[in-house]
């Protein structure tokens, strides 16, 4: 089912620890009809996205927001100060109210083992700086990609939300189905004693059997004069 969404609701956050470096993307952005919120630190943009500072034992896995705040996709510079770029990628993959937004890295620097490892832990795209107007055509499809997602496991959460409140609803009528089976354990009881009693009556059968052939060779035993 496609979905319309029109790009004036597109929202990024964009980090960059480099004021000409985040005038350029906030410019860019804005000129692809993107809203933009600028920050210069990862720690700032987890605050921004209700994950409060860098302490992921309280924040990440608290796993909810202080305030909703709608962002679509998250690009933010490789090399900062304090929590690198890399950092911040690995935060937002551990929370699970987060780890569906796109996150796009940007650095000057083209090392090939940096670009792979970002990528392996979710990252969506590697653009290498200067940023260009270009780069922008190539945000869309993953925010498309990513509120398709959400709105699919709306619809799943919906179909389950339904199917339990049926199945409640019809859990009554089922139970007293049940009382058909209560009586089983009484006819299976009187089987066993009608079992148990034939049981005694031949048990003492062959004992008197048993006696009576202990007996018969006492009085068969031949005398010896």
């Amino acid at each position: 089912m496609a979905v319309a969404i029109a790009e004036a609701q597109f929202h990024v956050l964009a980090v960059d620890d480099s004021l000409p470096d985040r005038k350029l993307i906030e410019r860019l952005l804005k000129t692809s009809s993107f809203q933009v919120t600028t920050v210069d630190s990862g720690t700032k943009a987890l605050e921004f996205l209700g994950l409060h500072g860098e302490d992921a034992s309280i924040s990440v896995h608290a796993d909810h927001l202080d305030v909703e705040v709608n962002v679509n996709l998250i690009i933010t510079d490789y090399c900062m100060p304090g929590m690198t770029g890399y950092d911040l990628l690995k935060k937002i993959k551990e929370s699970s109210s987060l780890r569906d937004i796109p996150v796009v890295i940007m650095s000057s620097e083209n090392i090939p083992s940096r670009i792979n490892r970002c990528l392996e832990e979710g990252a969506n795209e590697f653009f290498l700086k200067p940023v260009r107007l270009s780069d922008m055509s190539k945000l869309k499809p993953h925010i498309m990609k990513s509120r398709c997602k959400e709105h699919y496991h709306q619809e799943e959460e919906d179909d389950l939300l339904s199917n339990s409140d049926s199945n409640t609803s019809s859990n009554p009528t089922n139970n007293s189905s049940g009382t058909d089976t209560i009586s089983n354990p009484t006819n299976n009881s009187s089987d066993t004693t009608d079992n148990s009693s034939g049981d005694s009556s031949s048990a003492r059968k062959r004992k008197a059997e048993a006696d009576k052939v202990e007996i018969s060779p006492k009085t068969s035993r031949p005398r010896h004069s």
